[in-house]
């Protein structure tokens, strides 16, 4: 959130706040799931013979193979979580800022950057599962067409059976509640580092922006600008961390794929046997994600569509 917004107010308010971060979520996941389905698997391809030659030849196969609704596989356990994973995000940072702004003071970027840093690290509890669920369904239909072309057998009608509860429950009894944790650090590492960046960004951004004549308002279509504008930038430059963190989460393979034993052991292993360009795989979809994502979520934060409905409901109750 802008330098200005923090001055103007005077107290934390939870609840909207929640809201408003979960409506956002919601909003922008149902605009972008496709694109991160191809992200995922662009991501997960390895050296060898390529199914997918980029995201448009990748999409077009998807959706080919698997329909409209294949473009959608895990899209279910997102929307589910990405209420309080978008709220914790938001409402973290927006409660880090308010507690470390001086009296009378704007924040240093330090510590604007120590306020995002902590709100990608609480989000991770949230996260990470999430994540963990969402690749296996987004990659079930690239290793079941690889299946097919290995073995010469229909196995693709399996992926249908796949579902994000099977998956947790499968792991919860095989490794406790820890198994949906697989990755956590990678997950950790990628979204500190990109909050670290993003929401100092974006209060830079924002600030730059025109205001309403009165000098009080904040113009919608400037948050937008700038949650699109520091996301974009944030997200093209973690994309190494975000390609090791998908690889280190996926749990199938297939055969003559790599499989790797940490952050570090991924990152080395990657940069070795494909070069520096596999870290950046996917990084055109992770902006196209990213951007719209984050410039719906601080639009919607911004024009306070949850503080205008409970407003709303208290006037029609009353």
């Amino acid at each position: 959130m802008s330098t200005k917004h923090y001055e103007r107010d005077a107290s934390f308010s939870l609840l909207p706040k929640v809201v408003n971060g979960g409506i956002a979520g919601i909003v922008g996941v149902s605009c972008v799931f496709p694109i991160d389905l191809v992200k995922t698997r662009l991501q997960n391809q390895q050296v060898g013979s390529r199914m997918y030659e980029n995201l448009l030849d990748c999409a077009r196969k998807t959706y080919r193979a698997e329909g409209f609704f294949g473009m959608y596989r895990g899209s279910g356990v997102n929307l589910l979580l990405i209420t309080p994973e978008k709220a914790i995000k938001l409402v973290c940072n927006d409660f880090f800022r308010y507690h470390l702004k001086p009296e009378g003071k704007s924040l240093t970027p330090l510590r604007e950057m120590i306020a995002g840093g902590g709100a990608g690290l609480c989000q991770i509890i949230v996260t990470t599962p999430m994540e963990l669920l969402k690749i296996q369904l987004q990659d079930a239909g690239r290793t079941a067409a690889a299946s097919v072309t290995v073995n010469g057998s229909a196995v693709a009608s399996g992926t249908n059976r796949l579902s994000a509860t099977r998956l947790a429950l499968g792991l919860i009894r095989e490794k406790g509640i820890f198994g949906l944790y697989r990755g956590v650090g990678a997950t950790a590492l990628r979204d500190v580092t990109f909050s670290v960046m993003y929401f100092p960004l974006f209060a830079h951004f924002d600030n730059l922006g025109p205001r309403r004549k009165d000098g009080t308002g904040i113009v919608f279509y400037w948050s937008f600008l700038s949650g699109c504008s520091a996301s974009t930038i944030a997200a093209f430059l973690v994309t190494p961390m975000d390609v090791v963190k998908t690889r280190l989460q996926t749990l199938s393979h297939i055969q003559g794929e790599a499989r790797f034993n940490g952050i570090l052991d991924c990152f080395v292993k990657t940069f070795r046997g494909e070069g520096l360009r596999a870290l950046f795989k996917g990084a055109g979809c992770r902006v196209l994600v990213m951007a719209p994502l984050f410039g719906i979520a601080q639009t919607v934060y911004y024009l306070g569509v949850a503080e205008y409905l409970f407003s709303f409901g208290s006037r029609r109750f009353a």
